[in-house]
């Protein structure tokens, strides 16, 4: 999607039609096995290799995806120790980063939003059903 990225799903107003495609689904097999990160990594990248098993969006990687951040961590590696740092090979890091989501905005381009299961506003919620139940209560409303 090209342009400014989008406003998460919650903060649009649309009034006309999704323009966008229909999704397609296709069967998945079993999860795929995660490569182990390469002990010769640099820090960074290795850390960074590391946060996608715990990201969100990793639930959708496939094997060739698995491949793709160890090639694109391996990239990342050899950049950072190298001697001279190489812009065109950040450029390229920073694009297969892009291609696995691994940003908010390269999620929002590609409509996957991630949501969070927060048990401290679960439980807030759950006083303020218990608070509304005892107005209703106190109103007399049937629904109580």
């Amino acid at each position: 999607m090209p342009g400014p990225v989008p406003k998460r799903s919650d903060q649009r107003r649309r009034r006309n039609a999704s323009d966008g495609p229909e999704v397609v689904k296709a069967p998945g097999g079993a999860a795929p096995d995660i490569p182990p990160a390469d002990e010769s990594w640099h820090p960074i990248a290795a850390r960074w290799y590391a946060s996608l098993r715990e990201s969100g969006q990793s639930q959708f990687y496939e094997a060739s995806d698995w491949a793709m951040a160890v090639y694109i961590a391996e990239a990342m590696s050899r950049n950072l120790a190298a001697g001279r740092f190489s812009a065109q090979l950040l450029q390229t890091v920073l694009s297969g980063m892009t291609d696995l989501l691994t940003s908010e905005g390269a999620r929002r381009r590609a409509r996957v939003e991630l949501e969070r299961n927060n048990s401290a506003d679960d439980a807030q919620e759950a006083e303020r059903m218990a608070l509304m139940n005892s107005y209703r209560k106190a109103a007399g409303s049937p629904e109580a």
